[in-house]
């Protein structure tokens, strides 16, 4: 058992887990001052996360060639991500206006500093449409490295693989000695997880012992309406989707199941990503799919951050008796699509957009100072959000790479049903 222990790292973020609820429950003090574990390890896996996307992008793009082939599944990829995203906020509303979670609830202890913090990093978050396009393209390429922003090194990755692609064989040098970059930093990857339970712990310690068990039964409504439906999301929308495409979700979810224990445990998909890219090449996902689809879809398909924010604005409308017309609903819904691009998963990021997203809508409807009544449940839902945010990009990028005949079966997974012993070259549904 001990041997089996030491070798299956899912066995020892389960134990990290459970120790860590035990921690926070009996020994709260203690239990909040682990949150330093879980924080430095995010921090290694952000040290790591430019570099690994830059290298994935460039090489999958110069060794593409074809670059019309680039822009349609880029294309392809936004057009899902937008179908999809949307609905996902349809889910979100259509629960929260059947369960009514937040009718009845009472907002006296309700205080306006509660929420200064969060309001007050909303303010200073650029949230148009044209602060944030101008945001995609660096002022600096090394300072974009350097503060891990996801989209600008996007941007600068995928001209770099198109310069290199233009230069054909002179550019094989590089190509080379990038590839062995990229064994480097996915070996760091595999040094730093192996510290990733000593995180699920912290994480967790943290979490139960700053905001306690009691915390979920003051409001278990709201949190029960979130998980079933990011739950009827993954497993009807998203199992629907696979199905569709020719592969199990089942089958996907056992395949990173260490990954989603890990977001599980540290609230944060960002936590994952570079173990992601590598699983869903593993899985079958040509490189150049994986490395457009998943750090886009860290933007623009988090599909679990939009159901989670689209019911929190309505939990507190209803909770202060605000009842919404149909038109302030599309408009509440319009300004979220565009708030919550660039929401990374990072714990806490989903409660800044949801400030700047109520303080965006006309006349301010929704009254902001709400957010006080969430914020002791909003880390046991960040979990729930984070999970989905990952589940939504995985299959995003099975389904883009099936669509382009970029998906080979990986004979080495284990358990995989007919579906996935088909060839790439079979048919996928047009997107």
């Amino acid at each position: 058992m001990i041997m089996k222990l030491r070798k299956n790292l899912t066995l020892q973020v389960l134990l990290a887990i459970v120790l860590g609820i035990a921690v926070g429950q009996f020994f709260p003090h203690q239990g909040e001052s682990l949150k330093v574990l879980s924080d430095v390890f995010v921090k290694m896996i952000k040290m790591v996360i430019a570099p690994i996307v830059f290298f994935t992008i460039v090489i999958g793009i110069s060794g593409m060639g074809d670059m019309k082939k680039v822009g349609r599944i880029g294309g392809k990829a936004l057009l899902y991500f937008e179908i999809i995203t949307t609905f996902a906020m349809v889910i979100g509303v259509t629960v929260m206006y059947i369960i009514r979670p937040g009718a009845g609830m009472s907002t006296a202890g309700v205080k306006a500093a509660d929420v200064a913090k969060y309001t007050k990093d909303a303010a200073a978050t650029s949230h148009g449409f044209i602060d944030f396009l101008t945001s995609i393209v660096p002022d600096n390429v090394m300072a974009a490295f350097s503060k891990g922003d996801m989209l600008p090194v996007l941007f600068f990755s995928i001209l770099f693989g198109l310069a290199m692609a233009g230069l054909g064989d002179r550019v094989k040098p590089v190509t080379n000695f990038l590839e062995k970059m990229n064994e480097i930093f996915f070996r760091i990857v595999g040094i730093i997880m192996k510290f990733s339970p000593i995180a699920a712990f912290g994480a967790m310690s943290y979490t139960i012992g700053k905001f306690g068990v009691h915390s979920l039964f003051s409001l278990g409504k709201m949190m029960g309406s979130v998980y079933i439906t990011m739950a009827l999301f993954i497993f009807i929308v998203l199992g629907s989707i696979c199905r569709m495409y020719g592969f199990s979700l089942i089958k996907l979810l056992r395949f990173i199941k260490e990954e989603l224990l890990l977001v599980l445990g540290t609230s944060s998909s960002e936590s994952a990503l570079p173990r992601v890219m590598e699983k869903l090449e593993k899985f079958g996902a040509s490189k150049p799919v994986v490395g457009l689809v998943v750090p886009t879809g860290y933007s623009f398909n988090l599909d679990g951050t939009s159901i989670y924010l689209s019911m929190a604005g309505l939990f507190i409308a209803q909770a202060y008796g605000v009842e919404l017309n149909w038109i302030q609903v599309l408009t509440f819904m319009g300004v979220l699509m565009l708030t919550s691009k660039g929401a990374a998963g990072i714990t806490g990021s989903g409660f800044v957009t949801l400030a700047a997203t109520l303080a965006a809508i006309p006349n301010n409807v929704i009254p902001i100072e709400g957010m006080a009544l969430l914020i002791g449940v909003d880390r046991f839902m960040s979990e729930a959000r984070a999970i989905t945010n990952i589940i939504g990009n995985s299959v995003a990028t099975i389904v883009i790479a099936k669509s382009e005949n970029q998906f080979n079966p990986n004979p080495e997974v284990k358990d995989q049903d007919t579906s996935l012993q088909t060839s790439s070259a079979q048919e996928a549904p047009a997107l």
